[in-house]
Order: structure tokens, then sequence, then C-alpha cells
């Protein structure tokens, strides 16, 4: 299985971005989604997840911002971002979890800079 995160780069302050995570290989079905951050010298944090019926779930500090949403046809996963701050400057991750087992993968990390 592999994850492959886009979307990334670099705006200013109140702009958008949408991220997008492409889940490949032997995959029947996706339990939870999610995205994950991480900033220079923090730990990773949780973003957002949604379950495979569309139930989300959202850190504090992106509530109202940002909008999770999934096409399970196409194992497909997205992170749409508005109204950016300087402070979500970070390596954006994106997760699965897969049955039957609850396996976990991660993708590869985009960059997300949003400049004052």
């Amino acid at each position: 299985v592999q994850l492959q995160a886009s979307g990334g780069g670099l705006v200013q302050a109140g702009g958008s971005l949408k991220l997008s995570c492409a889940a490949s290989g032997s995959i029947f079905s996706i339990n939870d989604m999610g995205w994950y951050r991480q900033a220079p010298g923090k730990e990773r944090e949780l973003v957002a997840t949604i379950t495979s019926g569309g139930i989300t779930n959202y850190a504090d500090s992106v509530k109202g911002r940002f909008t999770i949403s999934r096409d399970n046809a196409k194992n497909t996963g997205y992170l749409q971002m508005n109204s950016l701050k300087p402070e979500d400057t970070a390596v954006y991750y994106c997760h699965v979890n897969l049955p039957p087992r609850g396996e976990n993968y991660w993708g590869q990390g985009t960059q997300v800079t949003v400049s004052s």
C-alpha cells in the first residue's frame, strides 16, 4: 500500500490550498482517513479525520477553516484549507487505516508554508 500526498506549497496568510492523498496497492476498502501535521520542533498532531461513513473530526485550531473529505471510489482523501495562518506552516501527512486488521499507513508528507 502506498500513499501519495500532493498539493502543498507556499501561500500568503488568508489564502487557500487543497491537499490530496491517493492510496494505491492492495486495497479493498479504507476505514479512517486522516491528516496530521508536524511543525519544526514540535510533535506530530492530528488535523482532521474522516470515517468510511463520512463522520469528521477536527482539531480545534482548524475548525471552521479546514474541510476533510474523501472519494471512496478513488481511494483518495482531501483536505481543503482556507483562511490559512502562519501557524499552519508544517509538513502535512496523510494516514489511512485498513481493514480487517486495522493496519496503518502514512504518506510521505507535503510541505505547507504560510507567509505573513
